[in-house]
């Protein structure tokens, strides 16, 4: 039985890119009187999504080990997109900062952070169950 399995996988880069978000949005509240600095974003949600083959449309079945694997989900080269944000107001020092709008953006990649580390405690708590009880 494998230890880990692309559940824990993608749990753990979603993580890894929560914490990346984290650091961004608190570099864009740090940066929010710095005149002509833009608000930065991170995109991972879709990389992951297609890594997993969340919609099933990449599920091509490698039978032979010549066969590359499409769909499959190489979670490990999952790169984000960090990109400046094209929405924000610029204000008359040139800054695209919303405070409110980073401080929101904050609160809800915390909600998600915590749902990600209690999915990932409860997958590896069956793990940990199953384990024990095998003979």
């Amino acid at each position: 039985m494998s230890f880990n399995d692309k559940t824990i996988d993608a749990l753990a880069t979603a993580l890894n890119f929560r914490q990346m978000r984290q650091e961004i949005i608190a570099s864009n509240i740090a940066n929010s009187e710095t005149p002509g600095y833009k608000a930065k974003r991170i995109d991972f949600e879709e990389a992951l999504a297609r890594a997993l083959d969340v919609d099933g449309q990449s599920s091509l079945k490698a039978t032979d080990k010549r066969h590359f694997n499409v769909g499959q989900g190489d979670i490990s080269n999952i790169s984000p997109d960090i990109y400046e944000d094209p929405n924000g107001q610029v204000t008359a020092n040139g800054n695209t900062v919303d405070r409110d709008k980073e401080m929101a953006l904050m609160a809800e990649n915390k909600i998600l952070y915590d749902a990600a580390i209690q999915l990932l405690n409860k997958k590896l708590s069956l793990k940990k169950y199953i384990l024990s009880s095998e003979r």
